[in-house]
């Protein structure tokens, strides 16, 4: 039977207390989910119950089910893809905000939803640095939340395949362009599918810390338009997922000066949150930002410390947005819309519906404060220090690019008579990336730099202190001799 309101309050004190054991267990659990795959389909029957089943089973059931097939993310020694925040204030507002579900498509679906929105958008910008161009108080830009970076670039390339139509009616479709790098985030790649736009990558070269330079950009711009091709929007990020690399906005923006046309969206889905920090503005280029970029997007929910998803979006000209998505039908209108004096959030991303996301992020910045953030940032980077200080005392051990911000790419590259070549180096890595990933205490991911394989380490967990950094580079040294062995093994077999 469903829950009655005392029920309810029972069923959640038992929420809460199983929620903070897992917490405090958090360390000792494997970091990767140990199942094998269908695991969880052999364990549960084919249909859905005929009655329903008391509520005390369905939640032991979590606990037998689930939550062995989860990888922990807030484990302090996750160290793969970036972090992802889970704090217990995200997770109380988002329990609010789905007490009082509604699907907050236009202002008058609950005031409060647009209108928190509407402040938090703002209070994040002044917290990142951004201008007033982008604040909703402005008039003009905006910030709204989305589901991820991907739905946000998504949407601003949306945007900007509308506007260069209206300005270009006569170019067809199939002539247009998105432009990105070698290490942009599939985001990029995915739109250009959705949209079936072609899509341009761009190259970066090691020598630029795997940056886009501005005359890269002008280069291929020229190129494109001698072959009858017109880029109409520019996808450059500051954090990029294998390297942490920061194209040089500054360079990228002053060349579009010349192209109008292009939009720039900047994608600082990780790094973004590093603004909160000045000093690491000027690294981020961030006053480059504020001068050229049409949009910019950054995650709370990866180094922001809210909960999934939160992902929030910026742009120099609501109207942009609106122009290319607004949709109403006579059932959606109302006295505030049609009167311009609200926002309706739909006519600003993909959806009709959204989710009352702007609650955790003012629960959480709120209980945190702006220095709150600061000093969990500077604590991941200070972190990051650490580890490639080891990696580059090591004699076994070298980067494969300068570490950025809480991130490190490495491989193992032993000292020997002949220096090894690249073939052989990648196929010592992946042996050693395989033992790594065969380890329940400790959790990394690799990548390719034009053409190196190498292993990330990525630093963001709440709980992860100086302890588990010198665990995880314990750990690294063990696997390296192991790695080494099979690999002499393997070269002396196919030699015999």
């Amino acid at each position: 039977m469903p829950l009655d309101i005392e029920e309810f309050r029972k069923a959640g004190y038992k929420a809460i207390d199983r929620i903070c054991d897992y917490y405090y267990s958090l360390q000792d659990k494997p970091v990767v989910s140990q199942v094998e795959p269908g695991y969880l389909r052999e364990a549960l029957p084919a249909e859905a119950p005929e009655d329903g089943e008391d509520f005390d089973t369905i939640q032991d059931d979590y606990q037998k089910l689930i939550v062995p097939g989860l990888t922990h993310w807030q484990h302090p020694s996750f160290f793969a893809y970036f972090p992802t925040a889970c704090t217990f204030e995200g997770m109380l507002g988002d329990l609010y905000a789905s007490s009082a579900a509604n699907p907050g498509f236009n202002w008058a679906c609950s005031p409060a939803c647009t209108e928190l929105e509407a402040v938090v958008m703002d209070w994040s910008a002044k917290l990142l640095g951004l201008i007033p161009d982008f604040y909703n108080t402005s008039g003009i830009g905006g910030g709204v939340m989305q589901t991820s970076a991907s739905d946000s670039g998504l949407t601003a390339v949306v945007a900007a395949r509308s506007r260069f139509v209206c300005l270009h009616p006569s170019i067809p479709l199939e002539s247009l362009i998105i432009y990105v790098t070698s290490q942009t985030h599939s985001l990029g790649a995915k739109a250009g599918l959705v949209l079936g736009l072609e899509v341009r990558v761009l190259d970066v070269r090691e020598e630029d810390a795997f940056a886009l330079r501005g005359e890269t950009v002008r280069a291929v711009i020229d190129q494109d338009k001698e072959r009858g091709k017109y880029p109409f929007v520019l996808i450059a990020t500051v954090g990029t997922t294998s390297s942490g690399a920061i194209d040089r906005i500054d360079e990228i923006g002053e060349v579009l000066q010349d192209f109008p046309d292009i939009w720039l969206h900047v994608d600082a889905a990780w790094a973004g949150m590093t603004f909160v920090c000045p000093e690491l503005r000027g690294p981020g280029e961030l006053q480059a930002i504020n001068k050229y970029a049409t949009s910019f997007c950054t995650n709370f929910h990866k180094w922001g410390l809210v909960n999934f998803d939160a992902s929030t979006l910026w742009v120099r000209d609501r109207k942009l947005l609106t122009d290319a998505l607004d949709i109403t039908p006579e059932f959606l209108r109302t006295k505030h819309g049609d009167e311009g004096t609200v926002i309706d959030y739909r006519n600003w991303h993909l959806g009709l519906g959204r989710r009352f996301r702007s609650l955790k992020v003012w629960f959480v910045l709120r209980s945190y404060g702006a220095e709150g953030f600061r000093r969990y940032i500077r604590k991941c980077i200070e972190l990051n220090n650490l580890f490639a200080s080891y990696v580059l005392e090591s004699p076994d051990f070298a980067l494969v690019t300068q570490p950025s911000l809480a991130l490190t790419v490495f491989r193992l590259q032993p000292e020997t008579e002949q220096p090894l070549a690249l073939q052989a180096l990648n196929d010592l890595n992946r042996i050693f990336y395989g033992r790594l990933s065969a380890r329940r205490d400790i959790h990394l991911t690799q990548t390719q730099l034009n053409g190196v394989f190498c292993i990330r380490l990525a630093i963001g967990a709440v709980r992860t202190d100086e302890s588990h950094i010198k665990h995880a580079y314990d750990v690294l040294v063990e696997e390296a001799g192991q790695a080494i062995e099979a690999w002499k093994q393997t070269k002396q077999a196919a030699m015999d």
